[in-house]
C-alpha cells in the first residue's frame, strides 16, 4: 500500500508531506527535536478531513491531529508510524455576525487572526494568551485553553456555542449551534472540548464575540504579603464593579528574571518587594473607568494592600506591562526547564509554594525556582530550571515534588494544557479511579479503534 499516493488523491498533492518534508519542522514552542510522522496531511475541509479519517480507520492508521504547536505536554507529538493531521491550511474565518455576535471558523484559524478580525467589527474575541499568534483556535478547544482573562470571560469552554467535529470512522458531526441558550439534549460539544483529539477532531466552530472594550487600564503594583494579594483580589473586583479583567501575579523571582538583563523588559517599580500583580480592567468609558482604577489603587495604597504601584498611560505602557508578564522565553537562558500549569485554591497557594521551595531545595540542590500565574483563578506557572546534564536525571523527582501534595490540597496536576503524554502518569492525583473509567469508557464508545491521538491522556 502506498500510503502517500492514497493520501495525496483525497487531499491533493500539495496536502500531503511525506516522512522526509515533516522531519524538517519544528516540533513546537520550546521544542528542540522536529516533528516524527510517516506523513503529514493538510487538509482544506471538513469533507476532507472525513475521507483522510475513513481511510486511516479501514487501514489501521493511528493518526494524531496538529494545531499551533504551543501546548506544553507533549499533545501532539506522532511517532514515526503515525500519520500527522495538520490544521495549517483549514485558516478561513466563514462569518462574523455582528448582530448575534458570533464568529464561525475552520479549527485551524490563528487566535489573534480572529481576534483582529473582530475589531474590525467592533467586537472583540476575548481568549487571550501568550501564543496568540500561533495557537489555533481548533486546538484553543480541544485543551480547553484558559489564559489571562479567565477570570472575567471563563475557559475556551464558555465561548464555544457549537463545534463541528469528525470521528475517528470519518463520521461527521455537525452541531454548529448559534445559539447562547439551547437546552435540547445533550451538549455534544463538551464532549469535545478539553478532549485533545482523543474523541474526534474539530474541525469548524461557532464562537462567542463580546462588545469590544471602550477602555482598557493596566497596572503593575507590588504587595508586601501573600494575604495581601488574596485580600487585593477581592478588593479590585468589587472596587471595579465586574470589569476586572486580568489579576496575574509574578513571584518575586520571575519579576527579577523579566526585568533585568538580558531581557528586554524594565522593571515599573522597585525589584524588592515579595509579589507583583499586573491588573487590568475592561470597561465602557475612558475617563470614567480610568479614575475608578486609580481611585481603587490610592483606597488599596492605604490600607496597605499594595506598595507600590505604576499605572500604564498610554498603549506602550500598556503594552510593556503585559510583556513581563508574557516573556517567559527567559527560563530557558542557562538551563533546562521545567514546565508546569497546576491550579489549586486560593488558600492553599503560599503553604504549596513555601512547601514547594524546601521540598526542592533539600531533594535536588542546585536549581532555579519562577512562579507566576493567574491567581484570580487559581492557576500558576511553576517553572524549575536544572543544568542539562541533571535533566534527564531530576525532572522525575521534580514532577514528584511537585505534584505529590496538589491531591490533599484539592488542586490538579493541569490547569489549562491538558494531560498529553507529560502528566498521564499523574492523573490520578486529581481524578478518581471510577472517573478515569468513564473517561476511557467514552473513548472506547467514539474510537474503539483507538486510532486518534493514542496514548494521551491515559
Amino acid at each position: 500500500m502506498d500510503a502517500i499516493a492514497e493520501l495525496r488523491a483525497m487531499v491533493g498533492e500539495a496536502g500531503v508531506l511525506d516522512a522526509s518534508d515533516t522531519a524538517a519542522r519544528s516540533a513546537g514552542v520550546l521544542r528542540p527535536d522536529t516533528l516524527k510522522a510517516r506523513a503529514l496531511v493538510r487538509p482544506k475541509d471538513t469533507a476532507e478531513v472525513s475521507r483522510v479519517l475513513r481511510w486511516c480507520h479501514d487501514n489501521g492508521m493511528r493518526i494524531v491531529t496538529q494545531g499551533g504547536l504551543t501546548g506544553l505536554v507533549h499533545g501532539a507529538d506522532a511517532s514515526p508510524e503515525e500519520i500527522i493531521l495538520s490544521m495549517e491550511r483549514m485558516r478561513v474565518i466563514e462569518e462574523i455576525n455582528p448582530v448575534q455576535r458570533i464568529a464561525v471558523v475552520q479549527a485551524g484559524v490563528i487566535l489573534q487572526t480572529l481576534q483582529d478580525a473582530a475589531e474590525g467589527h467592533d467586537l472583540s474575541f476575548p481568549l487571550d494568551l501568550g501564543a496568540r499568534g500561533t495557537a489555533t483556535l481548533g486546538g484553543n478547544a480541544a485543551t480547553n485553553a484558559g489564559g489571562n482573562r479567565v477570570i472575567r470571560y471563563g475557559m475556551m469552554r464558555e465561548m464555544v456555542l457549537g463545534l463541528e467535529v469528525v470521528l475517528a470512522d470519518g463520521t461527521i458531526i455537525s452541531s454548529m449551534n448559534r445559539l447562547i441558550k439551547n437546552n435540547a439534549g445533550y451538549d455534544l460539544k463538551q464532549v469535545f472540548i478539553g478532549s485533545e483529539g482523543t474523541l474526534g477532531v474539530i474541525t469548524r466552530l461557532v464562537l462567542r464575540l463580546r462588545e469590544r472594550p471602550r477602555s482598557q487600564d493596566v497596572a503593575i503594583v507590588a504587595v508586601p504579603t501573600f494575604e495581601a494579594l488574596t485580600k487585593l483580589l477581592k478588593h479590585m473586583d468589587s472596587a471595579l464593579g465586574g470589569s476586572l479583567s486580568a489579576f496575574e501575579v509574578m513571584w518575586k523571582s520571575f519579576y527579577l528574571l523579566v526585568t533585568s538583563p538580558p531581557a528586554r523588559g524594565k522593571a515599573p517599580v522597585s525589584q524588592d518587594h515579595p509579589y507583583y500583580v499586573l491588573i487590568e480592567s475592561l470597561g465602557a468609558n475612558a475617563r470614567l473607568d480610568s479614575e475608578r482604577f486609580v481611585a481603587a489603587l490610592e483606597s488599596a495604597l492605604e490600607t496597605n494592600l499594595i506598595s507600590d504601584a505604576a499605572v500604564a498611560q498610554s498603549d506602550n505602557d500598556r503594552r510593556a506591562f503585559w510583556s513581563l508578564r508574557d516573556d517567559v522565553a527567559q527560563v530557558v537562558v542557562g538551563g533546562m526547564p521545567v514546565v508546569f500549569d497546576i491550579s489549586l485554591p486560593l488558600g492553599a497557594m503560599e503553604q504549596y509554594v513555601d512547601t514547594l521551595g524546601k521540598e526542592l531545595r533539600g531533594e535536588i540542590g542546585n536549581h532555579k525556582l519562577w512562579i507566576f500565574g493567574h491567581l484570580g483563578d487559581g492557576n500558576l506557572h511553576v517553572i524549575v530550571q536544572v543544568q542539562p546534564q541533571n535533566y534527564v536525571t531530576l525532572r522525575p523527582r521534580i514532577e514528584a515534588i511537585v505534584y505529590g501534595s496538589l491531591g490533599n490540597l484539592g488542586g490538579s496536576i493541569s490547569a489549562e494544557h491538558g494531560i498529553g503524554l507529560e502528566k498521564k502518569p499523574y492523573l490520578s492525583v486529581c481524578r478518581s479511579a471510577s472517573e478515569i473509567e468513564l473517561m476511557r469508557a467514552l473513548k472506547v464508545a467514539l474510537d474503539p479503534a483507538g486510532i486518534l491521538n493514542p496514548g494521551k491522556i491515559f
